[in-house]
């Protein structure tokens, strides 16, 4: 099964989502990571509040903020978007998702984001199976 890496800067917010959406509807299909140049302290909170509400889906049970070298070598490299600078992953990405962060915006700018990145990832669904 292929590797899908989703790649940001401080893999706290989008790159999380889609690790977490990836687990969720593609499991079959592709193996989900995240992972960013930079680590926080903690998934953004907003975030995972709203995957809860949306999904039921916890993501500070099994998910944390990872570097690039503390996932598997990934067959796909997705970039959630780069607003200021893509971060360096030693290879090219595979496809920049081109999606704003939502981090300190409303509910509703997160529950977009989160709606994008769902239909992205059950398009990769689609062409992977």
């Amino acid at each position: 099964m292929k590797k899908v890496a989703f790649i940001c800067v401080h893999n706290s917010c989008r790159s999380q989502v889609a690790e977490a959406l990836g687990k969720h509807f593609a499991s079959d299909v592709f193996e989900s990571y995240s992972a960013g140049t930079e680590t926080k302290p903690q998934i953004n909170q907003d975030a995972v509040r709203i995957m809860k509400e949306m999904y039921g889906i916890d993501m500070e049970k099994e998910q944390y903020s990872k570097l690039i070298s503390d996932i598997p070598e990934p067959d796909i490299a997705i970039s959630m978007g780069c607003n200021v600078g893509c971060p360096f992953i030693g290879r090219p990405f595979d496809d920049n998702w081109g999606l704003d962060d939502p981090t300190g915006k409303s509910d509703e700018d997160f529950i977009k984001i989160i709606n994008q990145i769902e239909l992205k990832i059950k398009n990769m669904i689609d062409r992977m199976k």
